[in-house]
């Protein structure tokens, strides 16, 4: 909320106040703020706020040469601990693990090793290839007093070393098997750091054995190396390279681009909509060194080599992420399909209704709806929560439960993309030494240690994204779009000429996933926990970047999706069985480290959290579990395992991951324990989505679709297609199967076996039309032409007002229904005995020339527990679409009379109306006295 400048410093006041109790100090922010549209953000910290410190607290800034001063630099890398010294008595680097080798930076130069043997720790949780520094490359004398970083590409990093006289410069990067060195004021220098044995010596070529791992030494034509007993290798060289061999027999490939430097590393990729194709190229720059040789080795991870169509050798490495395979080229491709994302799933033909709304209703109208929230982790993940029942409000016909929630996340949101003068809590400050925005009050390292910016900001960015629908004005760049991109920047900047951010600051290209830390000051390198938000971040940018029509912004979050859905696959869950040591007991890990992986999370040792940590937050991007089905079940098998039993805590995300496997195991649960949710969800939302899940059925990645936001669900009786569409203008969406979907503005549209139906953006509300069919049907869904200031026609005579109060006792037919005398209102009698497949016939139904929009009916309801269903409008057919319907259960007993309303498509003219009545239950479950219809 963007409050006036008085009102601003009295809740700023309140804020230091509060903050002050907790601890914290806050002072007085810049008196300025850089404007975004409507929105902005501080241009520095607020004075006395945390920012990048080492683990004493003292304020630190990027070790980097003259040379990259005032550049972006990459922090939350895998060799982050180059640049951002985390403990004061280490200003060189911590281990860093590039794969296939590792490093760790120290005063005479860099530690090189090749783990390959793994360990399993004591307790059994983790398995690790610490770094074994097997050499150490440098210069004869180097000495230096700290290691700086003098550039640096996508994957690949350049420090230097100096001590006045001696320098080094080296470059090294993932999937490299080698180290390339340059040497000033002092020759080469490389020591084996344990038992060594030389099996080649060409002179300028060496082949040595060190610790039981092979490697070469190539230093310049000429330049022969000088063994030092077998402590050491030397040479009088300005430029030279150390490689890990596979093996002995590759010397000979190894030496052929042993003096091709390379200068760069690059990923570009590419969004072939039409055949739903992500295509992502890594290139590597080289120089020749010495000759005309260009191009070099690069070891590909698993995700890579079994996404890309590229040739490799037959040479492999062993690594902590399963086996790297060599490819001979400067560059590779990979190719990805991309299954879509949507903001929500549709609603299921038989979910409850009084059920959903009761429990939207709790979220809205507790005391604090953002629960208590105050950092940025918390506030994102209220955000999301509240966002998450805008669909589901809309599509059950709850429009004033809808507007409410968006009303709560914009105020929320717009308060925190603004930057007031005096203004210290709830907004985005600008660090220009790191070139990074922190969100105060900051949460979990996000201020000190640059961590999780992907985990907190995204969940600002997809509740953006979820206003688009409803209101693409305030999502605009004009007005709060702006802000939410910078937050999408500060953490994954697609634009190389954006220099306030460095590129893809969170997501690693070459690992294919992102890091959490902004330092990785651990022996372990850095680390991911959460990769289901990390993937949240990602559906956020799609979404966002496609309701603004940034398809630069959306390709970038296609990019990060369908890479990081292959390592997530691969790395965390092990789905082919091909990557976890074997000695290994646990078949899914909490965290993924540069050195291995873990199961176990920062905070706890529960299974329940190990496991939901990459599962929640379950949004329409979460559909991406679907490639993975049976390892669904095996990750929900070893979390009871390991448990001990059935879990009782985070049941509702847990069942929600379970649910695109099993949904009706999901379902049967949730209606069992109705359980409280994590505290970043809700029971509307699970539900909603267990139950569309248990309907329409589970991912099929089989069929993609034309479009960005889509989904296609299937089971035994068929597959539904979902497409979401948030232009202004209808579209036609076109499956790989043949099937089409029309989708109007502005609107989700479905249809499959369980039925079909739209839910409205704008301000509209749900049409929902659940008609079973056999099969799928192409028909496209039908629209209204718009009509200005219509004059209602009057009731021709015969005909039957639609907008009078129609008796339901007054039918011309009926089937299966009785009638009973009623205590309601004006007495008489009403519709009684009603169970599914009922229906009542009302001929000459008048509805004029003005559209009707809203259908109201008086029912009452004894069902027993569990008993609901539909009460439905067809129109000239008892198995016509219904143009709207609402979910009744029971109101207190069968003559407990309640008026219940449901937005229907805008009908007018004259038609035979059909009252039906549908339950999933064969006990009758509604009594009905009247029924009219409204223009709004």
């Amino acid at each position: 909320m963007r409050f006036p400048p008085p009102l601003r410093r009295v809740i700023a006041a309140l804020a230091i106040a509060a903050t002050a109790v907790a601890g914290s100090i806050v002072l007085a922010a810049p008196a300025s703020a850089v404007d975004i549209g409507a929105g902005g953000y501080a241009p520095a910290r607020p004075a006395g706020a945390a920012g990048p410190s080492d683990s004493g607290g003292a304020a630190v800034t990027p070790k980097v040469t003259s040379r990259m001063a005032g550049r972006a630099v990459p922090t939350n890398d895998w060799w982050s601990s180059l640049v951002f010294q985390r403990y004061a008595g280490n200003p060189y680097s911590e281990n860093m693990y590039a794969h296939p080798l590792s490093f760790h930076a120290n005063a005479g130069g860099i530690s090189v090793g090749h783990p390959n043997t793994p360990a399993i720790s004591s307790d059994g949780r983790m398995y690790e290839f610490v770094h074994q520094g097997d050499l150490n490359v440098g210069v004869t004398g180097l000495n230096a007093p700290r290691t700086e970083v003098d550039g640096w590409g996508d994957w690949s990093v350049t420090p230097r070393w100096s001590d006045g006289t001696r320098t080094l410069r080296a470059t090294i990067g993932h999937g490299s098997p080698y180290v390339y060195a340059e040497a000033a004021g002092g020759g080469a220098l490389v020591t084996f750091t344990g038992p060594a044995s030389v099996w080649h010596n060409g002179g300028n070529v060496l082949g040595v054995t060190v610790n039981g791992r092979d490697y070469a030494l190539f230093a310049p034509s000429g330049a022969a190396w000088t063994l030092t007993g077998t402590a050491s290798a030397s040479a009088p060289a300005a430029f030279f390279s150390v490689a890990a061999l596979p093996s002995r027999g590759a010397l000979p490939l190894f030496e052929k681009y042993a003096y091709s430097f390379v200068t760069d590393t690059r990923v570009s990729w590419s969004y072939d909509a039409a055949a739903a194709r992500l295509r992502a190229t890594y290139t590597a720059t080289t120089t020749a060194r010495q000759g005309t040789q260009t191009g070099t080795l690069q070891a590909l991870y698993r995700h890579q080599w079994t996404n890309s169509a590229d040739a490799v050798t037959a040479h492999r490495y062993v690594s902590p992420r399963g086996e790297m395979r060599l490819r001979e080229g400067a560059s590779f491709t990979t190719t990805a399909t991309f299954n879509g994302v949507l903001p929500a799933l549709p609603l299921a033909p038989g979910a409850d209704r009084a059920r959903l709304r009761a429990a939207v209703d709790a979220e809205l109208n507790a005391a604090d709806p953002y629960k208590g929230a105050t950092d940025t982790y918390w506030t994102g993940k209220a955000l999301w929560r509240l966002a998450a029942l805008i669909p589901v409000a809309n599509q059950i016909g709850h429009t004033a439960g809808r507007d409410k929630a968006i009303r709560l996340v914009k105020e929320r949101l717009a308060d925190w993309l603004t930057a007031g003068a005096g203004e210290t809590s709830r907004l985005f400050a600008y660090d220009p030494a790191w070139k990074t925005l922190i969100g105060y009050p900051a949460g979990y390292g996000t201020d000190r240690e640059l961590n999780d910016h992907h985990f907190h900001y995204g969940y600002y960015v997809l509740a953006g994204a979820m206003i688009a629908q409803h209101d693409p004005a305030w999502a605009s760049d004009s007005q709060y779009g702006g802000m939410l991109k910078l937050l999408v920047k500060d953490a994954a900047n697609y634009d190389r000429s954006d220099g306030r951010f460095p590129f893809l600051r969170n997501f690693d290209p070459y690992a294919g996933h992102a890091w959490a830390s902004g330092h990785a000051g651990f022996a372990h390198g850095n680390n991911q926990e959460s990769s289901s938000e990390s993937m949240m971040f990602n559906a956020a940018a799609i979404l966002l970047g496609q309701a603004t029509g940034d398809t630069a912004l959306r390709d970038m979050g296609i990019y990060q999706y369908t890479t990081e859905r292959e390592a997530i696959g691969e790395y965390w869950f092990d789905a082919d069985g091909a990557v976890f040591p074997s000695s290994y007991g646990h078949d899914t890990l909490g965290m993924v480290w540069g050195a291995g992986g873990g199961y176990s999370t920062w905070w706890t040792a529960n299974a329940e959290e190990i496991h939901g940590i990459n599962m929640l937050p379950i949004t329409g991007g979460s559909l991406y579990n679907g490639a993975w089905k049976a390892d669904i079940r095996q990750n929900i098998e070893e979390l009871r395992a390991s448990n001990g039993g059935r879990e009782s805590e985070w049941r509702d995300v847990i069942w929600q991951f379970l649910a695109m496997a099993d949904p009706a195991g999901a379902l049967s649960l949730w209606l069992g324990a109705d359980p409280a949710p994590e505290d970043g969800d809700s029971r509307a939302h699970a539900y909603h989505w267990i139950s569309a899940l248990d309907a329409w059925g589970t991912p099929d990645h089989s069929v993609t679709a034309d479009v960005p936001a889509y989904a296609v669900l299937g089971k035994a009786a068929g597959k539904t297609y979902v497409a979401y569409n948030v232009s202004g203008s209808a579209v036609t969406v076109r499956f790989s199967d043949g099937q089409t979907l029309a989708v109007p503005a502005r609107a989700m549209a479905w249809r499959g076996p369980a039925g079909s139906g739209t839910e409205p953006g704008g301000g509209g509300g749900p049409s929902p039309t659940p008609t079973p069919t056999s099969s799928p049907t192409v028909s496209p869904t039908p629209t209204v032409s718009p009509t200005v200031s219509p004059t209602p026609t009057p009731t021709q005579p015969g005909r039957v007002d639609a907008r009078s109060t129609i008796q339901a006792e007054g039918y011309q037919a009926q089937s299966g229904t009785g009638l009973e005398d009623t205590s309601d209102t004006g007495g008489g009698k009403n519709v009684a005995f009603v169970s599914n497949g009922d229906w009542l016939r009302f001929d000459g139904v008048d509805f004029g020339n003005e559209a009707a929009r809203q259908f109201r009916a008086r029912v009452a309801s004894g069902a027993g527990a569990g008993v609901s269903g539909l009460v439905q409008v067809r129109l000239d057919s008892p198995t016509a679409a219904p143009v709207g319907d609402f979910a009744v259960a029971n109101t207190g007993g069968w003559q407990s009379w309640r008026t219940v309303a449901a937005n229907i498509s805008g009908v007018m003219g004259t038609h035979t109306v059909y009252i039906t009545f549908s339950s999933g239950q064969p006990a009758d479950f509604v009594n009905l006295n009247w029924f009219t219809f409204a223009s709004d």
